[in-house]
């Protein structure tokens, strides 16, 4: 019956000899690791307008600068990842270039700014579209939350049954963001440019503020475009999961990463563009009368028709599933890590559709803790996420100078990499001076969370590492087999009455050794019944086989201290076999049913684990289980 289920909700179990067919090309790449790029979007240039506000109406003619040196800062990192992808095409982006090249510190910063961007990309993701759906329906606002939540699982169930069906069931709501968003776009640009520059809105716009300031500070400007930068997140993406496309794989992931970049440029190019041309300015996000800055422009160009309602539907769609990137590539990373001994084994181990299910799983409760510490309102985290994209994306290209760098020696003469090392140089610079932008105007802001959260995932990696390495020096063996002074242990079988668990656990102790202790404690019911029944069922067959009898131990616990009573007699017996070993075979019932469990006491559950936790390297414990019809 479970299985059953599990097979409804996350699909049948997949073999590794299918995991090529389960890989994606490049349209399903845009859906799986491009939509945090895509949706950023939506808000990126909204985030810069903001910044604006204090100088009224005037404050639109410096959104579009601002997103075109967001535009030129996108390009450098593109063409910068591009070089990434042909030389990792094994994946891990970041941590893999920074960690191969600058060295294992750099690494694990780059893994832990990832890992940190990547939770609160599906947290913010997923607030945001939730917002953006209430401020379509007021009426769901005290929803937030549930809604948060409801979807955070719906996405996470879907990322468990594997890359392709993610991809195939956010293809539909990706495309029509893509078409109707470009659409509106492009019929804006034309109305435009009949107007002569000045367009005429279908829909009124919000009434800009009253300026506060009369000119616009380089510190403004600054400001403003570190809050854009939260439109650079998602692009590390695709060099994290090369491995995810079919063959050709990294001419795929090539592909996947221009249309994305492509799409992202347009768009971010359009909604500056527009905005200007209708004089449209952001509003105050949490006051009275505040409307997104797509809302707005769609509305202006379109008006409140079936294309407008269409359009703001993919838009909140695509907010809503930007969460996916971080489902995606977040296992990735954990995966990379975990297999360098940084993070615990279990988050390299594929799930039943070959995906990293325990990376999944713990993202989804992360997001979930972050969603429910704020209540489902993650806005002031918006600008903050950008700090861990674009730290990844300096210590990549730092690395990837390094690595064209070292290997430059071993390439042909006439074909040096110089513009693989000018590319990468530009997008560190690029990428590094808009890290300090970001930083410095935002540390008050919550940009101190960050420089608190990655030490302290940087002390967790390596106290994983620490505990993974004092396993290995203890494991670690170079001696062979040694055959000398043999000696077959001193075995006890603990025992409540004849049964067939103890019949069952006699017979495998007999073919460990021939010295066998049957043990029952009294504890005030008596032993006149095991006394007959041993001598009956166990001492009468063993001499009728010629084999020599187990002992009977009888011990009495008067104050009921069962465990206690069997760890003495251990005790005794290693003292009186002081080269031997002491085995503990423990005879347990296992039930069919898991409800069933609730109606024993445990005893033998409860007697391992008190065995296990006197850590006795002589002691061996051996589960002897009868499985019950």
């Amino acid at each position: 019956m479970l299985k059953n289920l599990f097979d409804i909700l996350l699909g049948r179990h997949l073999s590794n000899e299918e995991e090529q067919e389960h890989r994606i090309g490049p349209l399903e790449g845009i859906p799986v690791l491009g939509l945090d790029a895509l949706g950023s979007s939506a808000y990126g240039p909204e985030a810069a307008a903001t910044l604006l506000l204090p100088l009224g109406i005037a404050g639109t003619k410096f959104v579009l600068p601002v997103v075109l040196c967001l535009i030129v800062l996108l390009l450098i990192v593109y063409f910068s990842y591009r070089q990434t992808i042909s030389a990792y095409p094994e994946g891990g982006g970041s941590y893999t270039v920074a960690r191969e090249n600058l060295g294992p510190v750099a690494g694990l910063i780059a893994g832990a700014a990832l890992m940190l961007d990547y939770v609160l990309v599906v947290a913010v993701g997923i607030s945001a579209g939730v917002g953006a759906l209430i401020s379509a329906i007021p009426s769901l606002q005290s929803h937030t939350l549930a809604l948060c939540l409801v979807t955070l699982t719906l996405i996470s169930g879907i990322n468990l049954r594997g890359v392709k069906e993610s991809g195939f069931a956010f293809i539909v709501p990706t495309y029509v963001f893509v078409f109707s968003t470009l659409g509106v776009l492009v019929w804006g640009v034309f109305q435009t440019i009949l107007a002569g520059g000045h367009p005429v809105a279908l829909v009124n716009r919000a009434i800009s503020p009253m300026p506060t300031l009369e000119t616009a500070s380089l510190w403004l400007l600054v400001r403003s475009f570190a809050s854009g930068c939260t439109a650079m997140t998602g692009v590390e993406a695709i060099s994290n999961g090369v491995k995810l496309f079919r063959e050709p794989t990294v001419k795929n992931a090539k592909r996947s990463l221009g249309i994305i970049i492509g799409i992202l440029a347009l768009l971010l190019l359009g909604i500056a563009y527009l905005a200007q041309a209708y004089g449209i300015s952001a509003t105050n996000p949490g006051e009275p009368g505040y409307e997104s800055l797509v809302s707005q422009l769609v509305a202006a160009i379109v008006g409140r028709g079936s294309v407008y309602y269409v359009t703001i539907a993919s838009v909140i769609a695509v907010l809503l599933l930007s969460a996916n990137t971080g489902l995606a590539d977040f296992p990735r990373i954990c995966q990379i890590l975990a297999n360098d001994n940084y993070l615990p084994h279990i988050l390299a181990e594929r799930g039943r559709r070959l995906v990293f299910s325990a990376g999944i799983i713990s993202i989804t409760i992360l997001s979930a803790i972050l969603l429910i510490f704020f209540d489902g309102v993650t806005d002031r985290l918006i600008p903050l996420f950008a700090i861990g994209a674009l730290l990844a994306f300096t210590m990549s290209q730092t690395g990837m100078v390094a690595h064209w760098l070292k290997n430059m020696g071993q390439k042909d003469r006439k074909n040096k990499p110089y513009f693989s090392i000018a590319a990468n140089a530009l997008g560190a610079v690029g990428t590094g001076v808009a890290l300090l932008a970001v930083m410095i105007s935002k540390f008050t802001e919550g940009g101190w969370f960050t420089l608190v959260c990655i030490p302290t995932i940087l002390t967790l990696f390596y106290a994983v590492k620490r505990h993974y390495d004092h396993i290995a020096r203890q494991l670690h063996c170079i001696d062979p087999l040694n055959y000398d002074h043999m000696r077959s242990p001193v075995v006890i079988v603990a025992i409540r009455n004849w049964n067939r668990m103890t019949r069952k656990a006699l017979r495998f102790a007999m073919n460990i050794t021939p010295e066998i202790y049957g043990v029952y404690v009294d504890s005030g019911r008596g032993t006149v019944q095991i006394d007959a029944d041993w001598e009956k069922y166990v001492t009468a067959p063993a001499h009728q086989w010629g084999y020599h009898p187990p002992r009977l131990i009888k011990l009495k616990s008067p104050y009921r201290q069962l465990n206690k009573t069997i760890m003495d007699l251990i005790t005794q017996l290693e003292k009186d076999h002081p080269n031997r070993q002491v085995a503990v075979l423990i005879p347990r019932f296992v039930e069919q049913k898991w409800y069933h469990y609730i109606l024993h006491n445990h005893r033998s559950v409860l007697f391992t684990a008190a065995l296990r936790l006197r850590a006795d390297p002589r002691v061996i414990i051996i589960s002897v289980p009868w499985y019950l019809q």
